[in-house]
């Protein structure tokens, strides 16, 4: 994800430690980290009881293959506390390595699933313009951003890409390819990489009834959203996208703030309906997908300690606040000449828009200058999405520092 001749041209920015919603470079200066990292450090850096969990599982057992009847303790506890807090009841947990791992994982146990049904020819996977899921062929083949797919040839023959806000684009999809052709419809609550924009109104509701009245599998890619960040309208928060907008999912595509990123994992949350035809009594069906670290001990433990912070420190709520205090920072930006609009006020998450990719691109570096550590997304979008424990200082030294540079 870099241009190699700039980075080489113009030298690395590296990070040396993190402390909250704060990072140091190799020079000692300082800046808030409006982006978590990339989207994951929701409860914050230098965490020490997570390391401390990470370690002391290291030293009882670091991992063992989940593959066949195989376990290890913590990761079972682990999918029996992720099966409590899932959108959809008795939902499995099936492990991965991260979000692109995820996405594929999706994708193959979507065309399986409808193969195990009689139904092999439903196959095509459909995307959304603008979206993200991962960098994997599954993921890159949905993608709904040119620059990632170019150059690389067609890596699906079956995924197709519609408009990212009309559910009347999935209906056109369906009356061309017939439903009797199409696997599951991806999609994410907030499209995030692509450049942070906000569902229209009604959209979720609309594509998620288009999908059950033509038995389309629906896949909610909460790899952005899940573990805390989407926030509520009532206060208290929410897990998941799929959860405060009751999107009822049959499969959800999770990594990230699962474990604040201390630990590369991700979980693929699989409905019953989906589950059922690999755990009905007396089957003989094998589900041959897996991955050698899914389910690592070690990350598992980083996953339990940081649902532990969610809990504790009620990071859901703080969500909602941050969700309403980032619109209220962040909006009126909006009135800078520089600056076409601003997208904000669902999720702790938001997008300062531009003109163009190359003055985002630009102005990622000048908000260095200021204090600010973020990047741009999008066609031209810079990211603001801090750790969900960002305080009180550290808003205001990002609010300065966005008015400065966008100003200057």
């Amino acid at each position: 994800m870099a241009n190699m001749s700039a980075v080489e041209a113009n030298g690395e920015f590296v990070l040396t430690r993190g402390q909250g919603a704060t990072v140091w470079d190799a020079q000692g200066r300082e800046y808030v980290d409006a982006t978590a990292g990339l989207w994951f450090a929701t409860v914050g850096h230098g965490r020490t009881e997570i390391g401390d969990a990470v370690a002391a599982q290291l030293s009882r057992i670091a991992h063992y293959s989940n593959f066949g009847d195989h376990a290890v303790d913590t990761a079972v506890a682990l999918a029996e506390r992720l099966a409590a807090i899932a959108p959809v009841p008795n939902s499995k947990i099936f492990f991965t390595s991260g979000g692109s791992d995820s996405i594929d994982s999706a994708a193959k146990l979507a065309r399986r699933y409808w193969h195990e049904l009689g139904r092999p020819d439903k196959t095509l996977i459909v995307g959304r313009e603008r979206a993200y899921h991962g960098m994997h062929v599954g993921g890159t083949a949905l993608s709904g951003i040119p620059g990632n797919f170019e150059g690389y040839g067609t890596l699906m023959q079956d995924a197709r890409t519609i408009a990212w806000d009309s559910g009347k684009a999935l209906l056109e999809l369906i009356e061309t390819e017939g439903a009797e052709r199409i696997a599951a419809f991806f999609c994410e609550p907030i499209i995030g990489a692509g450049g942070i924009h906000l569902p229209p109104d009604g959209y979720l509701d609309e594509v998620r009834r288009i999908c059950r009245e033509h038995d389309i599998l629906f896949v909610v890619d909460e790899v952005i959203t899940g573990f805390g960040r989407i926030g509520s309208d009532t206060g208290q928060g929410h897990w998941f996208a799929s959860s405060r907008f009751d999107l009822d999912p049959d499969m959800m595509t999770t990594a990230k703030g699962l474990t604040s990123g201390y630990v590369p994992m991700g979980a693929l949350f699989v409905a019953p309906r989906v589950a059922e035809p690999f755990f009905a009594p007396g089957g003989s069906t094998w589900w041959r997908h897996g991955f050698t670290y899914a389910g690592h001990a070690g990350a598992a433990a980083a996953a339990m300690a940081t649902l532990d912070i969610v809990e504790r420190e009620d990071l859901l709520s703080a969500a909602t606040a941050l969700q309403d205090e980032l619109h209220r920072r962040i909006a009126p930006l909006a009135e800078l000449d520089r600056v076409v609009e601003v997208r904000s006020g669902l999720g702790a998450l938001a997008a300062i828009q531009l003109e163009d990719v190359p003055t985002a691109l630009a102005m990622a570096g000048t908000l260095r200058g200021h204090g600010v550590a973020t990047r741009a997304v999008g066609a031209g979008g810079i990211q603001v999405s801090p750790p969900l424990v960002i305080t009180a200082d550290e808003l205001d030294r990002l609010e300065e520092g966005l008015r400065a540079a966008l100003t200057a």
